[in-house]
């Protein structure tokens, strides 16, 4: 077990100009030992810690994958293939080395891989290049959370630099009349989460029949928060003729009959991880006293080490009480959460990686997507609602085949 004891009383004097000082906090919130009585799965992790601890394993060495092609290999334009040499790749990953050839031949195709395989540029190479040849085509790409669009959007922009390619981001958070411009303006992506793109749909602006290919990335996460309507809402908008490119890292009966409805003899490739990262050393944090909950916290964050810290909670609510917690004490903090704005959210995301900030609090939604370089520690404050969402949360740190630190608070 992690014990955090022995920095407290080294950072008492601190308190005088506020930088790192302690306070009490108030009960309730995180602390309220009733608040979260009723949620049957959490229940079963706390009542589990085991599950939250396992050493990294020594001389870590992930088994080497041979690909097939190189991206030189595959026949698409001489500006595609330029601006992927630009960014340094040469040899795609397994995914990328087994999705591309399929859908540039017009396949529909399943992808199951999990978030950090390279899928976004499995399907926004082939894409590209398909619509660089055909300027007719054009492709909707559908994700759960905004900070996985943006970052799709990036991407795209990157991959198709000079090629006068151009897409529209349709997100919540952001203002939705420059968003209705842009669609107007008939882009070749269009990249949205549910919720913006059903609005656009009713007020008649965004039509699907325009569009001839479709990806639904991290359908499994797009059940889990509830679009799972919306979903069977878009498919049932879909012209018969189109291509159709389905992402997800599980197969549930529900995503299943997505599934279903939404592909026509597809092609397969699975390039599933491991379950949790070989590389990730996990231990717990037994809490003493749930009302000195977040003093523990504190005494974890100014170890040595502690260099940038993802901490993650269940409620905005909670999120939020965190971070101003963390502020009153001195840590340079930020937090991301679906009360934000997307311009809050991506402007504390930059800080964060740019190192501005030493510590970013989210919740499991709005975390969904972020790739992040040199998380040093996950913190679970709270713990996640389903082991998929402890694994999903821990893959942020040792990434890279770099050794991370996972630590989980248990009551």
């Amino acid at each position: 077990m992690y014990k955090p004891s022995g920095f407290r009383s080294s950072f008492r004097g601190a308190s005088q100009n506020n930088r790192f000082s302690k306070r009490p906090f108030r009960s309730g919130g995180f602390n309220n030992p009733n608040r979260f009585s009723n949620r049957k799965k959490v229940s079963a992790l706390a009542n589990n810690p085991s599950l939250f601890i396992k050493k990294a394993q020594e001389n870590f060495n992930p088994a080497t994958y041979s690909a097939h092609n190189s991206f030189a290999d595959f026949a698409i334009s001489e500006p595609l293939k330029a601006n992927i040499l630009n960014k340094n790749f040469t040899i795609p990953t397994p995914i990328q080395d087994q999705a591309i050839q399929p859908i540039l031949d017009g396949r529909d195709l399943i992808g199951l891989a999990n978030t950090g395989t390279g899928k976004t540029g499995a399907f926004l190479i082939p894409l590209i290049d398909k619509i660089f040849q055909n300027r007719q085509k054009k492709a909707l790409i559908i994700v759960p959370t905004r900070e996985l669009a943006v970052q799709i959007n990036e991407e795209l922009r990157s991959f198709s630099y000079g090629m006068k390619i151009y897409s529209a981001l349709v997100i919540g958070g952001a203002n939705i009349r420059r968003q209705m411009h842009e669609v107007r303006r008939n882009p070749h992506f269009v990249i949205g989460t549910p919720g913006r793109l059903k609005d656009l749909i009713q007020k008649k602006i965004l039509f699907l029949e325009d569009f001839s290919i479709f990806v639904l990335d991290e359908v499994d996460l797009m059940v889990d928060i509830g679009f799972i309507h919306d979903v069977k809402f878009f498919i049932s908008l879909l012209p018969k003729v189109r291509q159709s490119l389905f992402f997800s890292a599980t197969i549930s009966p529900k995503v299943k009959e997505i599934l279903n409805a939404f592909v026509n003899n597809p092609i397969t490739v699975s390039v599933k991880k491991q379950d949790t990262a070989e590389n990730v050393d996990q231990d717990v944090v037994k809490v003493i006293n749930k009302d000195k909950k977040v003093d523990q916290l504190h005494d974890l964050l100014i170890k040595d080490g502690f260099r940038k810290v993802l901490i993650f909670g269940r409620t905005k609510h909670g999120i939020e009480k965190l971070n101003r917690e963390l502020e009153f004490r001195g840590f340079k903090v930020g937090a991301i959460h679906g009360n934000k704005t997307q311009g809050q959210r991506q402007r504390t995301l930059q800080s964060f990686k740019k190192d501005e900030i030493q510590i970013l609090l989210a919740t499991d939604v709005a975390s969904r997507g972020l790739d992040i370089e040199n998380v040093t520690h996950v913190i679970n404050y709270e713990i996640p609602e389903t082991f998929d969402d402890y694994i999903h949360r821990i893959g942020r740190t040792g990434r890279a085949n770099k050794k991370g630190i996972a630590l989980t608070f248990i009551d």
